[in-house]
């Protein structure tokens, strides 16, 4: 009997020993490091992946390139905690694709990331990315943290010593790390200035999304959230849907959902729902974004906000609405409350807010979603200007950012939705058409080394 005949030789996951058999995407098993019952939100992109491999032509020959993270490391990082002890966290880097450059994705801080989680992420921006035609591939990064529970000094360490044990595989010309859930321009800094003495120079264009005064970009912040706005806009267009007084809800008051929402009333949206981790609040009448954020800082909570009234969270589905923001986790419309959704449009500041399933719900319900992985390509793109800055070191105005970035993200959409038109497909799988020919046609042309 030869090796591959006998089941002693098979691979664990494989042997007959009363197991399922091991899932299976395409030609080949899921890795052995993921759990083939429990995928997590991984199997939200390679479901993607699959709906939008039949459009690929002779570029589906490569297509397991975009099933398989490129570099997967994941470190312990223990710090001194402020009692003396010593504490260990979990974290992660994943470089999915870096056919078209350098990776670039953020960092999380939050208690529930998983490998599975950075996985995704990591792979969204790898189409993210080459959806709106930036030179980069795709990475992600977090540490299984509550961030609420410790002090400054211990996320200082916390963030110094993750970037020394990830250092072996970033750099301005090998991945860039940014900001994302529970990270800040602070959190940059950490990071850039820890790189920095490690390699005995300063090199501010390791991670972007530092302060301005260490690198960073003007319009830095508000970039995702006018990303947003700029592809809700455009679907506005297409959809006949007049932006003056359009009913807006927002899930998500963070960094993104801010400033979407703000930006949509600065431009005579009306924004009658907004809900966070402290709860949900309503008003027909409409909420002033920046009195919220007032409130919000004030309070900690955006409940209480004069002139609204608070809804139980699960009724946050049900509000009367034009456009839904969802801009705060994964996996936030399902098959559950899809079909109570009110909103003709619904644009994604979240990365992966709605499962697959859903997702055909809302089609079929004439429902048109703009995806994350265009929606929200606006924080990128200004990290991209940063980076050029950071190179270059010349730096431009917010106005000239704001500008290319309304451009970029305008002209992404409205090619974008010629191929949707001519494929007669959602949105999302139009994006999937383009970014994933982008990647794979780089993977072609480079071919395997050696």
């Amino acid at each position: 009997m030869t090796a591959t005949q006998d089941p002693s030789h098979q691979n664990p996951g494989q042997q007959n020993s009363g197991h399922q058999p091991q899932k299976k995407y395409g030609a080949h098993d899921i890795p052995s490091y993921l759990d083939p019952n429990n995928l997590g939100p991984y199997e939200i992109y390679l479901e993607q992946v699959e709906r939008v491999t039949p459009y690929l032509g002779k570029l589906a020959y490569w297509v397991e390139t975009l099933k398989r993270p490129k570099r997967i490391l994941v470190v312990d990082v223990p710090i001194h905690l402020d009692d003396g002890t010593v504490a260990h966290f979990e974290g992660y880097r994943v470089q999915h694709n870096t056919s078209r450059g350098p990776a670039k994705g953020g960092v999380r801080f939050h208690q529930d990331v998983t490998l599975s989680e950075v996985m995704a992420l990591s792979a969204w921006m790898t189409v993210k990315n080459a959806a709106v035609n930036l030179p980069y591939g795709g990475g992600k990064g977090g540490i299984r943290i509550d961030p609420r529970k410790y002090s400054t000094g211990e996320l200082e360490r916390l963030t110094r010593r993750y970037t020394t044990e990830i250092g072996l595989i970033i750099g301005p010309e090998k991945d860039i790390p940014a900001p994302d859930v529970n990270t800040n321009p602070q959190t940059m800094a950490w990071m850039m200035d820890t790189y920095s003495m490690n390699v005995g120079r300063t090199a501010t264009g390791v991670v972007t999304g530092k302060p301005v005064s260490l690198g960073g970009s003007l319009g830095r912040a508000d970039a995702t959230g006018r990303g947003v706005f700029v592809s809700g806009a455009e679907a506005m267009k297409k959809l006949g849907m007049p932006m003056q007084g359009a009913r807006v809800a927002v899930q998500g008051f963070g960094n993104v959902g801010e400033a979407a929402s703000r930006i949509f009333h600065e431009h005579g949206a009306r924004i009658v729902a907004i809900q966070d981790v402290s709860g949900t609040v309503h008003s027909s009448a409409g909420i002033d974004p920046k009195a919220a954020l007032e409130h919000l800082r004030r309070t900690g909570s955006i409940l209480g906000l004069p002139g609204t009234e608070e809804l139980k969270r699960d009724e946050f589905w049900d509000v009367d609405c034009d456009v839904l923001i969802p801009a705060a986790l994964e996996k936030q419309i399902t098959l559950e409350n899809a079909g109570r959704i009110r909103a003709r449009l619904i644009v994604e500041g979240a990365n992966g807010p709605t499962i697959p399933a859903a997702d055909d719900l809302l089609a079929e319900r004439g429902v048109t979603v703009v995806p994350d992985v265009l929606a929200n390509a606006g924080g990128v793109t200004v990290s991209y200007f940063e980076w050029v800055q950071d190179f270059s070191s010349f730096f431009w105005t917010e106005d000239e950012i704001n500008k290319r970035l309304d451009r970029i993200m305008s002209e992404a959409f409205v090619s974008l939705w010629d191929v949707k038109e001519r494929h007669g497909v959602t949105l999302r799988t139009a994006v999937y058409i383009v970014a994933c020919t982008r990647v794979l046609e780089a993977r072609a042309l480079r071919g395997l080394y050696p």
